[in-house]
């Protein structure tokens, strides 16, 4: 099975080029998805994220907006809570992608956000960056109901920079074309990945990363 990790910052048509890899018979994991999973009641996180931060947890849920003015601008509590979370959401993603490949799924894509700020590009076949001009992105961004210039920026200061991320991409999709150029762009990325020829750039890059098989 190939496993690409496809990431992009905020605005850059993450969400519509992961659905357009769906269309081309991928199987997607979605890292927000998986983090609301635990976040629900029942969730593996919920026990852990109460007790790091009182009051977040209500009817035996986290509470998302509770839980975002607890961790307001403090860095040290943002990664409090990722030590928290992200080895549960690895966890998680080892053993769908385990499930994926009993079932003979070729092509998986790994839909993370903070992709290279996990270290999450160490252990795919090849990573893929969505884009936008900045113009196209901010503009997108602050359509958002409830966004602010301000929450844009901090949002944008706890990402890896766009530029950074396409630098160490194998793969770019430009959104800022539109839909069908982008649609094309996918096409191709899935064809070459597929091709039997087509060796990973990145496979065993890191010697402490899980492989995935």
């Amino acid at each position: 099975m190939i496993v690409l990790g496809l990431t992009g910052s905020i605005g850059m048509g993450k969400t519509t080029t992961t659905a357009m890899f769906a269309d081309e018979g991928a199987l997607i994991w979605n890292a927000d998805e998986a983090v609301h999973r635990l976040y629900a009641r029942g969730g593996a996180a919920v026990e852990a994220v109460a007790e790091a931060f009182p009051g977040v947890v209500v009817d035996g849920a986290v509470d998302r907006t509770r839980l975002a003015a607890a961790l307001g601008q403090d860095a040290q509590a943002f990664r409090q809570l990722e030590a928290i979370v992200h080895p549960l959401v690895l966890k998680g993603r080892l053993e769908d992608l385990e499930a994926a490949e009993r079932r003979g799924v070729r092509l998986a894509v790994l839909d993370i956000p903070l992709l290279f700020e996990t270290g999450g590009d160490e252990a795919v076949d090849a990573v893929v960056v969505v884009t936008a001009s900045p113009e196209v992105q901010a503009q997108r961004v602050l359509a958002r109901p409830g966004m602010t210039r301000e929450r844009f920026d901090a949002i944008l200061a706890r990402q890896l920079p766009d530029a950074d991320k396409r630098r160490r991409a194998d793969f770019i999709v430009d959104t800022g074309g539109g839909l069908e150029a982008a649609r094309a762009q996918v096409r191709e990325i899935v064809g070459t990945v597929l091709a039997p020829d087509w060796t990973s750039p990145r496979r065993g890059l890191s010697p402490d990363a899980k492989p995935i098989q």
